[in-house]
Protein backbone atom coordinates (compact mmCIF):
# COMPACT_ATOMS: atom_id res chain seq x y z
CA UNK A 1 0.00 0.00 0.00
CA UNK A 2 1.23 3.51 -0.76
CA UNK A 3 -0.03 7.02 -1.19
CA UNK A 4 -0.36 8.59 -4.61
CA UNK A 5 1.45 11.93 -4.65
CA UNK A 6 1.14 14.10 -7.71
CA UNK A 7 4.01 13.93 -10.17
CA UNK A 8 6.14 11.81 -7.82
CA UNK A 9 6.93 14.89 -5.71
CA UNK A 10 9.45 14.60 -2.89
CA UNK A 11 9.11 13.66 -0.14
CA UNK A 12 7.28 10.50 -1.21
CA UNK A 13 5.66 8.11 1.27
CA UNK A 14 4.78 4.44 1.13
CA UNK A 15 3.90 1.52 3.38
CA UNK A 16 3.79 -2.26 3.20
CA UNK A 17 1.89 -4.68 5.41
CA UNK A 18 3.80 -7.70 4.12
CA UNK A 19 5.87 -9.35 6.87
CA UNK A 20 8.12 -10.93 4.25
CA UNK A 21 11.22 -8.69 4.31
CA UNK A 22 12.03 -9.00 0.61
CA UNK A 23 8.45 -8.31 -0.48
CA UNK A 24 8.11 -5.37 1.91
CA UNK A 25 11.38 -3.85 0.73
CA UNK A 26 10.41 -4.35 -2.93
CA UNK A 27 7.05 -2.64 -2.40
CA UNK A 28 8.69 0.35 -0.73
CA UNK A 29 11.35 0.61 -3.41
CA UNK A 30 8.78 0.52 -6.20
CA UNK A 31 6.92 3.46 -4.62
CA UNK A 32 9.91 5.56 -3.55
CA UNK A 33 12.60 4.93 -6.15
CA UNK A 34 13.72 7.76 -8.40
CA UNK A 35 16.94 9.04 -9.95
CA UNK A 36 17.34 11.74 -7.28
CA UNK A 37 16.46 9.63 -4.22
CA UNK A 38 18.99 10.47 -1.54
CA UNK A 39 17.64 9.20 1.79
CA UNK A 40 14.92 6.89 3.09
CA UNK A 41 13.56 7.08 6.63
CA UNK A 42 11.50 4.10 7.77
CA UNK A 43 9.55 2.99 10.84
CA UNK A 44 8.69 -0.67 11.28
CA UNK A 45 6.92 -3.10 13.55
CA UNK A 46 9.16 -5.16 15.83
CA UNK A 47 7.33 -8.25 14.48
CA UNK A 48 9.64 -8.26 11.44
CA UNK A 49 12.73 -10.48 11.40
CA UNK A 50 14.88 -7.41 11.80
CA UNK A 51 18.22 -8.68 10.50
CA UNK A 52 16.54 -9.98 7.34
CA UNK A 53 14.55 -6.77 6.94
CA UNK A 54 17.65 -4.61 7.24
CA UNK A 55 19.47 -6.67 4.63
CA UNK A 56 16.48 -6.54 2.27
CA UNK A 57 16.17 -2.76 2.59
CA UNK A 58 19.89 -2.29 1.91
CA UNK A 59 19.64 -4.43 -1.22
CA UNK A 60 16.55 -2.58 -2.41
CA UNK A 61 17.83 0.94 -1.84
CA UNK A 62 21.64 0.86 -2.03
CA UNK A 63 23.49 3.20 -2.16
CA UNK A 64 20.77 5.46 -0.68
CA UNK A 65 21.16 6.36 3.01
CA UNK A 66 18.76 4.46 5.30
CA UNK A 67 17.75 5.32 8.87
CA UNK A 68 14.82 4.32 11.05
CA UNK A 69 13.58 2.48 14.13
CA UNK A 70 11.11 -0.05 15.49
CA UNK A 71 7.74 1.22 16.66
CA UNK A 72 4.76 0.90 18.98
CA UNK A 73 2.53 1.33 15.91
CA UNK A 74 2.92 3.02 12.56
CA UNK A 75 1.37 6.09 10.94
CA UNK A 76 0.99 5.23 7.26
CA UNK A 77 -0.27 7.38 4.37
CA UNK A 78 -3.71 5.90 5.14
CA UNK A 79 -3.57 6.59 8.90
CA UNK A 80 -2.75 4.32 11.81
CA UNK A 81 -1.20 0.96 10.93
CA UNK A 82 -0.12 -2.04 12.97
CA UNK A 83 2.42 -4.74 12.13
CA UNK A 84 3.70 -2.97 9.01
CA UNK A 85 6.49 -0.72 7.73
CA UNK A 86 6.19 2.88 6.54
CA UNK A 87 8.87 4.88 4.72
CA UNK A 88 9.62 8.37 3.45
CA UNK A 89 11.84 9.06 0.44
CA UNK A 90 13.70 12.37 0.17
CA UNK A 91 15.21 13.55 -3.13
CA UNK A 92 18.64 15.16 -3.32
CA UNK A 93 17.40 18.16 -5.30
CA UNK A 94 15.09 19.19 -2.43
CA UNK A 95 16.84 17.90 0.71
CA UNK A 96 20.42 17.44 1.88
CA UNK A 97 20.44 14.77 4.59
CA UNK A 98 23.22 13.42 6.78
CA UNK A 99 22.99 10.75 9.49
CA UNK A 100 25.17 9.66 12.40
CA UNK A 101 24.79 6.93 15.03
CA UNK A 102 25.60 7.43 18.70
CA UNK A 103 26.80 3.97 19.72
CA UNK A 104 27.50 4.61 23.42
CA UNK A 105 24.72 6.65 24.97
CA UNK A 106 26.18 6.74 28.46
CA UNK A 107 29.49 8.17 27.25
CA UNK A 108 27.92 10.81 24.99
CA UNK A 109 29.47 14.09 26.12
CA UNK A 110 29.55 17.64 24.77
CA UNK A 111 32.85 17.39 22.82
CA UNK A 112 31.55 14.30 21.01
CA UNK A 113 28.18 15.98 20.40
CA UNK A 114 29.86 19.07 18.95
CA UNK A 115 31.96 16.98 16.58
CA UNK A 116 28.86 15.06 15.52
CA UNK A 117 26.85 18.24 14.82
CA UNK A 118 29.75 19.93 13.01
CA UNK A 119 30.22 16.85 10.85
CA UNK A 120 26.53 16.65 9.95
CA UNK A 121 26.43 20.34 9.03
CA UNK A 122 29.54 20.03 6.87
CA UNK A 123 28.13 16.94 5.15
CA UNK A 124 24.83 18.70 4.41
CA UNK A 125 26.64 21.75 3.02
CA UNK A 126 28.69 19.57 0.70
CA UNK A 127 25.52 17.93 -0.56
CA UNK A 128 23.56 21.21 -0.98
CA UNK A 129 25.60 24.37 -0.62
CA UNK A 130 22.63 26.77 -1.04
CA UNK A 131 23.14 29.60 1.43
CA UNK A 132 19.41 29.96 2.16
CA UNK A 133 18.89 26.28 3.10
CA UNK A 134 17.97 25.75 6.76
CA UNK A 135 18.53 22.62 8.89
CA UNK A 136 16.45 20.72 11.39
CA UNK A 137 17.31 17.54 13.28
CA UNK A 138 15.42 14.29 13.88
CA UNK A 139 16.57 12.08 16.76
CA UNK A 140 15.63 8.41 17.14
CA UNK A 141 16.62 6.67 20.37
CA UNK A 142 16.40 3.22 21.89
CA UNK A 143 13.13 3.62 23.82
CA UNK A 144 14.19 1.39 26.72
CA UNK A 145 17.69 2.80 27.22
CA UNK A 146 16.77 5.27 30.01
CA UNK A 147 19.39 7.60 28.50
CA UNK A 148 17.18 10.05 26.63
CA UNK A 149 17.49 13.01 29.01
CA UNK A 150 21.29 13.02 29.13
CA UNK A 151 21.72 12.44 25.38
CA UNK A 152 19.17 15.07 24.39
CA UNK A 153 20.48 17.75 26.76
CA UNK A 154 24.00 17.18 25.48
CA UNK A 155 22.94 17.25 21.84
CA UNK A 156 20.83 20.38 22.37
CA UNK A 157 23.85 22.24 23.76
CA UNK A 158 25.77 21.40 20.57
CA UNK A 159 22.96 22.24 18.13
CA UNK A 160 23.12 25.95 18.87
CA UNK A 161 19.45 26.67 18.20
CA UNK A 162 18.89 24.29 15.28
CA UNK A 163 15.28 23.04 15.63
CA UNK A 164 15.10 19.43 16.79
CA UNK A 165 12.50 16.78 17.52
CA UNK A 166 12.23 13.02 17.57
CA UNK A 167 10.85 9.85 19.08
CA UNK A 168 11.91 6.85 21.14
CA UNK A 169 11.73 3.49 19.39
CA UNK A 170 9.04 1.02 20.47
CA UNK A 171 8.40 -2.71 20.29
CA UNK A 172 4.62 -3.03 19.84
CA UNK A 173 3.99 -2.36 23.54
CA UNK A 174 5.95 -5.39 24.76
CA UNK A 175 8.60 -3.30 26.59
CA UNK A 176 11.32 -5.87 25.88
CA UNK A 177 13.67 -4.71 23.10
CA UNK A 178 13.67 -1.57 20.95
CA UNK A 179 16.02 -0.75 18.08
CA UNK A 180 17.20 2.08 15.88
CA UNK A 181 18.58 1.55 12.38
CA UNK A 182 21.74 3.08 10.91
CA UNK A 183 25.07 1.98 9.46
CA UNK A 184 23.43 -0.99 7.74
CA UNK A 185 21.84 -2.63 10.78
CA UNK A 186 19.50 -2.50 13.78
CA UNK A 187 21.09 -1.47 17.09
CA UNK A 188 19.96 -1.22 20.70
CA UNK A 189 21.48 1.15 23.30
CA UNK A 190 22.00 3.61 20.44
CA UNK A 191 20.65 6.79 18.90
CA UNK A 192 20.44 8.04 15.33
CA UNK A 193 20.78 11.75 14.62
CA UNK A 194 19.42 12.81 11.22
CA UNK A 195 20.09 16.34 9.97
CA UNK A 196 17.81 17.51 7.15
CA UNK A 197 18.57 20.73 5.28
CA UNK A 198 16.17 22.30 2.81
CA UNK A 199 15.14 25.59 1.24
CA UNK A 200 11.51 24.64 1.83
CA UNK A 201 9.57 26.19 4.70
CA UNK A 202 9.18 23.94 7.73
CA UNK A 203 8.08 24.12 11.35
CA UNK A 204 9.04 21.85 14.26
CA UNK A 205 6.18 21.63 16.77
CA UNK A 206 4.78 19.74 19.75
CA UNK A 207 1.33 19.55 21.27
CA UNK A 208 -0.73 17.61 23.80
CA UNK A 209 -4.37 17.57 24.89
CA UNK A 210 -3.89 17.32 28.66
CA UNK A 211 -5.05 19.89 31.19
CA UNK A 212 -4.01 20.23 34.86
CA UNK A 213 -6.19 19.18 37.77
CA UNK A 214 -5.85 20.46 41.33
CA UNK A 215 -4.41 17.27 42.84
CA UNK A 216 -0.65 17.04 43.45
CA UNK A 217 1.69 14.14 44.21
CA UNK A 218 5.16 14.66 45.66
CA UNK A 219 7.88 12.12 44.83
CA UNK A 220 9.32 11.13 48.23
CA UNK A 221 11.41 8.08 47.28
CA UNK A 222 12.92 7.35 43.87
CA UNK A 223 15.47 5.16 42.08
CA UNK A 224 16.69 7.65 39.45
CA UNK A 225 18.71 5.16 37.43
CA UNK A 226 15.69 2.92 36.85
CA UNK A 227 13.15 5.78 36.63
CA UNK A 228 11.31 4.02 39.44
CA UNK A 229 9.24 5.88 42.04
CA UNK A 230 8.79 3.95 45.28
CA UNK A 231 6.83 6.57 47.23
CA UNK A 232 4.37 9.35 46.44
CA UNK A 233 3.30 11.61 49.32
CA UNK A 234 5.30 9.31 51.64
CA UNK A 235 3.00 6.38 50.74
CA UNK A 236 3.65 3.38 48.48
CA UNK A 237 3.66 4.83 44.96
CA UNK A 238 1.22 2.46 43.25
CA UNK A 239 -1.23 2.64 46.15
CA UNK A 240 -1.18 6.46 46.21
CA UNK A 241 -1.62 6.73 42.45
CA UNK A 242 -4.44 4.16 42.50
CA UNK A 243 -6.17 6.20 45.23
CA UNK A 244 -5.86 9.33 43.10
CA UNK A 245 -7.53 7.73 40.06
CA UNK A 246 -10.12 5.77 42.01
CA UNK A 247 -8.84 2.29 41.15
CA UNK A 248 -7.15 -0.63 42.87
CA UNK A 249 -3.48 -1.38 42.30
CA UNK A 250 -4.46 -4.58 40.47
CA UNK A 251 -6.46 -2.53 37.96
CA UNK A 252 -3.55 -0.28 36.95
CA UNK A 253 -2.54 -0.82 33.33
CA UNK A 254 -1.54 1.12 30.22
CA UNK A 255 -5.12 2.27 29.58
CA UNK A 256 -5.40 3.75 33.08
CA UNK A 257 -2.01 5.45 32.73
CA UNK A 258 -3.08 6.93 29.38
CA UNK A 259 -6.30 8.35 30.81
CA UNK A 260 -4.80 9.60 34.09
CA UNK A 261 -1.32 11.01 33.39
CA UNK A 262 0.93 13.01 35.68
CA UNK A 263 3.02 16.04 34.73
CA UNK A 264 5.72 18.33 36.09
CA UNK A 265 5.15 22.06 35.78
CA UNK A 266 8.01 24.16 34.40
CA UNK A 267 7.12 27.83 34.16
CA UNK A 268 3.61 27.99 32.76
CA UNK A 269 3.85 24.69 30.86
CA UNK A 270 3.14 21.14 32.02
CA UNK A 271 5.37 18.32 30.77
CA UNK A 272 3.87 14.86 31.08
CA UNK A 273 5.77 12.12 32.90
CA UNK A 274 4.01 8.96 31.74
CA UNK A 275 3.92 5.81 33.85
CA UNK A 276 5.22 2.68 32.15
CA UNK A 277 4.24 -0.08 34.59
CA UNK A 278 3.73 -1.21 38.18
CA UNK A 279 6.32 -3.59 39.60
CA UNK A 280 5.82 -6.41 42.10
CA UNK A 281 6.96 -4.19 45.00
CA UNK A 282 4.36 -1.52 44.27
CA UNK A 283 6.74 0.88 42.56
CA UNK A 284 5.88 2.89 39.46
CA UNK A 285 8.28 2.86 36.50
CA UNK A 286 8.18 5.99 34.31
CA UNK A 287 9.11 6.66 30.67
CA UNK A 288 10.84 9.92 31.64
CA UNK A 289 13.33 10.79 34.35
CA UNK A 290 11.87 11.61 37.77
CA UNK A 291 13.63 13.23 40.71
CA UNK A 292 13.14 13.05 44.46
CA UNK A 293 11.09 15.99 45.69
CA UNK A 294 9.45 16.96 42.40
CA UNK A 295 5.76 17.78 42.44
CA UNK A 296 3.62 15.90 39.95
CA UNK A 297 0.32 17.41 38.88
CA UNK A 298 -2.61 15.17 38.03
CA UNK A 299 -3.80 15.79 34.47
CA UNK A 300 -7.08 15.22 32.65
CA UNK A 301 -7.56 14.68 28.92
CA UNK A 302 -9.36 17.28 26.81
CA UNK A 303 -10.86 16.23 23.44
CA UNK A 304 -7.80 14.95 21.55
CA UNK A 305 -9.10 15.10 17.99
CA UNK A 306 -10.37 18.65 18.40
CA UNK A 307 -6.97 19.76 19.74
CA UNK A 308 -5.02 17.90 17.03
CA UNK A 309 -7.22 19.20 14.24
CA UNK A 310 -6.64 22.76 15.43
CA UNK A 311 -2.86 22.28 15.47
CA UNK A 312 -2.85 20.80 11.96
CA UNK A 313 -5.04 23.63 10.66
CA UNK A 314 -2.72 26.22 12.20
CA UNK A 315 0.31 24.59 10.54
CA UNK A 316 -1.44 24.66 7.18
CA UNK A 317 -2.31 28.33 7.58
CA UNK A 318 1.30 29.24 8.34
CA UNK A 319 3.05 27.00 5.78
CA UNK A 320 0.39 26.33 3.21
CA UNK A 321 -0.80 22.74 2.76
CA UNK A 322 2.22 20.68 3.94
CA UNK A 323 3.90 18.28 1.56
CA UNK A 324 4.55 16.08 4.60
CA UNK A 325 4.17 16.07 8.37
CA UNK A 326 6.63 13.66 9.96
CA UNK A 327 4.91 12.78 13.24
CA UNK A 328 6.07 11.16 16.48
CA UNK A 329 2.87 10.23 18.31
CA UNK A 330 3.00 8.73 21.81
CA UNK A 331 1.56 5.22 21.91
CA UNK A 332 -0.48 6.19 25.00
CA UNK A 333 -2.38 8.70 22.88
CA UNK A 334 -3.24 5.93 20.45
CA UNK A 335 -4.37 3.68 23.31
CA UNK A 336 -6.66 6.45 24.53
CA UNK A 337 -8.13 6.93 21.05
CA UNK A 338 -8.71 3.20 20.67
CA UNK A 339 -10.37 3.00 24.09
CA UNK A 340 -12.70 5.87 23.13
CA UNK A 341 -13.52 4.37 19.71
CA UNK A 342 -11.86 7.31 17.93
CA UNK A 343 -8.93 5.59 16.20
CA UNK A 344 -10.63 5.50 12.78
CA UNK A 345 -11.50 9.19 12.95
CA UNK A 346 -7.91 9.95 13.98
CA UNK A 347 -6.61 7.92 11.04
CA UNK A 348 -8.71 9.94 8.62
CA UNK A 349 -7.48 13.20 10.14
CA UNK A 350 -3.82 12.12 9.95
CA UNK A 351 -4.17 10.89 6.36
CA UNK A 352 -5.85 14.10 5.20
CA UNK A 353 -3.03 16.15 6.75
CA UNK A 354 -0.34 13.96 5.09
CA UNK A 355 1.07 12.75 8.40
CA UNK A 356 3.49 9.81 8.28
CA UNK A 357 5.55 8.51 11.20
CA UNK A 358 5.20 6.23 14.19
CA UNK A 359 3.89 5.67 17.71
CA UNK A 360 6.67 6.18 20.22
CA UNK A 361 7.77 5.30 23.75
CA UNK A 362 8.54 9.00 24.29
CA UNK A 363 8.97 12.13 22.24
CA UNK A 364 11.74 14.69 21.97
CA UNK A 365 11.45 18.42 21.40
CA UNK A 366 14.26 20.98 21.58
CA UNK A 367 16.36 18.84 23.90
CA UNK A 368 13.54 17.75 26.19
CA UNK A 369 12.29 14.20 26.64
CA UNK A 370 8.48 14.35 26.90
CA UNK A 371 5.50 11.98 26.95
CA UNK A 372 1.94 11.78 25.65
CA UNK A 373 2.50 14.37 22.93
CA UNK A 374 2.20 14.60 19.18
CA UNK A 375 5.54 16.05 18.08
CA UNK A 376 6.98 16.48 14.60
CA UNK A 377 7.92 18.65 11.68
CA UNK A 378 5.64 20.06 8.99
CA UNK A 379 7.39 20.52 5.64
CA UNK A 380 5.89 22.95 3.15
CA UNK A 381 5.54 22.48 -0.57
CA UNK A 382 8.27 23.65 -2.91
CA UNK A 383 8.77 27.42 -2.70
Amino acid sequence: MSDAPAACASPRTAASDSLDPDQAAAELAEALAGPELGCVLFFCSADYPLAALGAALERAFAPVTLAGCTTAGEITPAGYGRGCIVAIGFDRDDFAIACARVADLEAFALPQAQRLVDGLLADCRRRAPAVDARPFVLTLLDGLSSSEEQVLATLEAALGGIPSFGGSAGDDNRLNHTYVYADGGFHDASAVVVMITSRRPFEVFTTHHLRPRREKLVVTAVDRERRRVMELNAAPAAEEYARLVGRTVDELDADIFAHHPLAVRIGEAHYVRSIQRVDDEGGLHFYCAVENGIVLTAMRPAPMLEELSGVLDDLSRRLGPPALILGCDCFLRRLELEARGQADAASRLLAEARVVGFNTYGEQHQGQHINQTFTGVAIGSRG
